[in-house]
């Protein structure tokens, strides 16, 4: 059957003991998506709220936390209703759309980092130009930029990989990705693997541009106290945001590609969902705790809520 016209069913990773423990899997990854939907939405609808918060950098963050739902909704939904049905089938056709959601959101986070580095540098290194070199329009081509190109960039990849025959039906892991459906097929990978070097190279290029930007920072830091604490109030999250999300990314794509069976096969699938969930949930977290001006609104916003609620009761 040619699965170029016909949607090919493919079978995913089953989770280990999934008979006995599938409602407690589905309970636990039912919350984890809750709560990656609450803490990231709020925080955008913080942002929207506040007029004080109408910054570039507090605008990049909201695109930050809305890449977060839109990654997680690639995964969560079908993953759970594999756990509630106890079957772990997909379609091809929605295997690749999986791909192209997942792909395309680690790679806009990835472009978003870049463009808050390049803020962060503009506003601790050139202040005073801050305002006149990051202007509403700016944002506006940055935040396209950061869209824009990775979904651009994935498309290409996702066509090439479901474009070909496939002569297997079995993806090793809980969900899809595009190397894994290159697998499934027993014709050459030379094209899918020349483009996937272009767009990693792409993308490295954004990772110059953040360590760059960071060695900079860096410099321009030991001139002053003030500078010091702006960096470390502002950057640290952004750092350890970047940190996380690298490596997982990086032990991913080489696991895709190189994996060796010495790995367990527990640890491989922990690394793996590690990049889908962990993100989503580090980054509004860890943005909300560290900066103040976040922080003290989402304070404000808890204090009012419990206040409403202790006169309802007392109305009640």
């Amino acid at each position: 059957m040619d699965n170029m016209s016909y949607p090919m069913i493919l079978t995913l990773m089953v989770p280990k003991e999934s008979k006995s423990y599938r409602h407690i899997y589905f309970t636990c990854f039912l919350f984890l998506y809750l709560l990656i939907l609450s803490i990231n939405i709020r925080l955008v609808m913080i942002i929207i709220m506040t007029k004080t918060l109408h910054e570039p950098m507090y605008i990049f963050l909201s695109h930050l936390c809305i890449n977060g739902v839109y990654g997680a909704s690639g995964f969560y939904p079908k993953f759970l209703s594999n756990l509630i049905l106890d079957s772990y089938v997909i379609s091809s056709h929605m295997c690749a759309l999986q791909t192209f959601v997942i792909y395309s959101s680690l790679l806009c986070e990835f472009t978003i980092l870049t463009v808050m580095s390049y803020d962060r540098y503009v506003a601790i290194c050139k202040p005073l130009d801050y305002h006149s070199k990051l202007t509403t329009f700016t944002c506006f081509k940055l935040i396209l930029f950061s869209w824009i190109v990775p979904n651009i960039s994935v498309i290409p990849a996702v066509l090439l990989a479901n474009l070909r025959p496939f002569c297997k039906s079995h993806i090793d892991k809980f969900y899809c990705d595009n190397w894994s459906i290159v697998k499934l097929s027993c014709a050459s990978s030379f094209v899918n693997n020349v483009y996937g070097y272009i767009v990693a190279v792409i993308f490295l290029s954004c990772a110059v541009i953040i360590i760059v930007s960071y060695v900079k920072l860096i410099f321009a830091c030991k001139a002053s106290l003030e500078s010091r604490k702006k960096f470390w109030q502002t950057c640290l999250p952004h750092i350890l945001s970047l940190i996380n999300f690298t490596l997982a990314l990086l032990f991913d794509v080489t696991f895709s590609r190189y994996g060796s069976n010495d790995i367990p096969e527990s640890l491989r699938n922990f690394l793996a969902l590690e990049l889908i969930i962990v993100p989503p949930v580090f980054n509004p977290v860890i943005y909300g705790l560290n900066i103040t001006a976040v922080r003290k609104q989402v304070f404000t916003s808890c204090v009012a809520a419990r206040v409403k609620v202790s006169g309802a009761r007392k109305k009640g």
